[in-house]
């Protein structure tokens, strides 16, 4: 028992049940509530997401190993309840599971796997480090959950706003992190504020923020979704542009703020999705 909780911790089991909803909401936007009617698609989805999560979080504990004995000595692998072999055998298996799972739903399904793959493995060994490109590849992992979630049930036409919010909004808090962080990573990491300054910096994330809330009214005014939605999605987007002007002051509070708008919005397309 309590090497399975060591493995439980390692995965971060949490942050795996968050993706798994990510992909349920996905494919609630794409087929309303008629996915709960027959959940079977919608449930191999949601366990794809949830040992790919889990097999991302292993395999980066697996190579942070070394940082993680200073700024993490509790998780597994330094703590030494998880031999990194061990660690990055179980990411493998994960990883080779939720690939086997998605076989089973479509194509379009197993695209994503795989792509989804290929960008985190790039990110962990050579993009995380890196400025732009890596602010992307989080952006691209984030917003792909709802993605695959709506292509697992059907089409991936009616997620197209939830997945463009997504992304953006993503993009502007993950480079508002590195406005915060941009002392403490010199010398380690060569972000976008090291690349055209905190001011450049400032304008890409406003300019993504801002892409995130121009996209949030076209489910109501393409008739998708009513009036709850907007009246909700009004509200995670009057967040949004607080946080935009709040980095100037705090990029702390500012990506903080940023992430609570995210939830507000994901529940407005959830309001949408469910008719509420």
């Amino acid at each position: 028992m309590v090497r399975f909780s060591d493995f439980i911790r390692l995965i971060r089991y949490g942050n795996c049940a968050m993706s798994a909803v990510a992909a349920l909401l996905g494919a609630l936007v794409s087929r309303g509530p008629d996915v709960l009617l027959h959940p079977e698609a919608a449930g191999a989805a949601m366990a794809v997401v949830f040992l790919f999560t889990g097999a991302g979080n292993t395999i980066n504990d697996y190579l942070d190993a070394e940082i993680d004995r200073k700024a993490h000595p509790e998780r597994p692998i330094p703590s030494g309840t998880v031999e990194r072999s061990e660690a990055k055998s179980f990411s493998v298996i994960m990883f080779s599971a939720s690939l086997l799972i998605s076989l089973f739903i479509n194509l379009p399904a197993v695209g994503i796997v795989v792509l989804s793959l290929a960008v985190m493995l790039f990110y962990e060994f050579r993009l995380k480090k890196a400025g732009i490109s890596g602010n992307l590849a989080i952006a691209w992992l984030t917003a792909s959950l709802f993605l695959f979630g709506a292509v697992s049930v059907g089409s991936a036409a009616a997620v197209w706003a939830l997945f463009v919010t997504s992304f953006m909004a993503t993009l502007g808090r993950e480079i508002i992190k590195d406005i915060q962080d941009v002392e403490s990573d010199r010398g380690s990491r060569k972000t976008l504020p090291m690349s055209i300054g905190i001011g450049g910096s400032r304008i890409v994330a406003s300019v993504s923020i801002a892409a995130a809330v121009a996209v949030s009214p076209f489910p109501f005014m393409l008739h998708q979704f009513s009036y709850p939605y907007l009246a909700v999605v009004a509200v995670a987007d009057m967040m949004f542009i607080y946080s935009a002007l709040q980095q100037y002051s705090s990029p702390a509070r500012a990506q903080s703020s940023t992430k609570m708008a995210m939830y507000v919005a994901l529940l407005a397309f959830l309001v949408g999705a469910l008719g509420v």
